[in-house]
């Protein structure tokens, strides 16, 4: 018998326990509710003036926000040109030594492509005058061809019209 007299006291000890324990949460969430409540009548009632008070902290944060980015702008511009300095310098270096691998090569220079073409004009203009002197037919044989090949240009499309 002793041991159902703890059985039933223990039960009745559990119990009290969680009636406390549920009168605890039903007292907390009371207050909760009630700090809420507080808090809405706080922020209805003050609410202008803090709006106010905000709105001039902002514009003296504003002046200074806008400092800050001029400043931020100005150093990102001069950052931005010593970088552009550094990119024709690369370029300039790069070039340099793309021209050196073309010499290598045997590549020819723009330049000395039109030294070749000029050479070539002025031979052809000598050719001209040579054969001028001697009596050549040199304009008058090629114009023979351009008319004959002409004619013959004329003749496949009227073909290829029909068809």
């Amino acid at each position: 018998m002793a041991t159902r007299k703890a059985g039933s006291r223990s039960r009745q000890s559990s119990t009290a326990s969680g009636s406390d324990a549920a009168r605890a949460i039903n007292e907390s969430a009371q207050k909760i509710w009630l700090a809420g409540l507080g808090a809405f009548e706080r922020a209805r009632a003050e609410g202008p003036r803090m709006f106010e008070t905000l709105v001039a902290q902002g514009k003296g944060l504003g002046g200074q926000a806008r400092d800050a980015a001029d400043q931020a702008l100005r150093s990102l511009k001069e950052s931005a040109s010593g970088a552009s300095g550094r990119f024709d310098k690369l370029e300039q270096v790069f070039e340099e030594r793309v021209q050196r691998s073309l010499k290598r090569l045997g590549v020819l220079t723009r330049d000395e492509v039109a030294d070749l073409n000029q050479g070539v004009r002025d031979l052809a203009d000598q050719m001209r005058e040579l054969m001028a002197q001697q009596g050549a037919p040199a304009k008058g044989a090629a114009k023979k061809k351009g008319k004959k090949r002409a004619a013959k240009r004329a003749t496949r499309g009227s073909r290829a019209r029909r068809a």
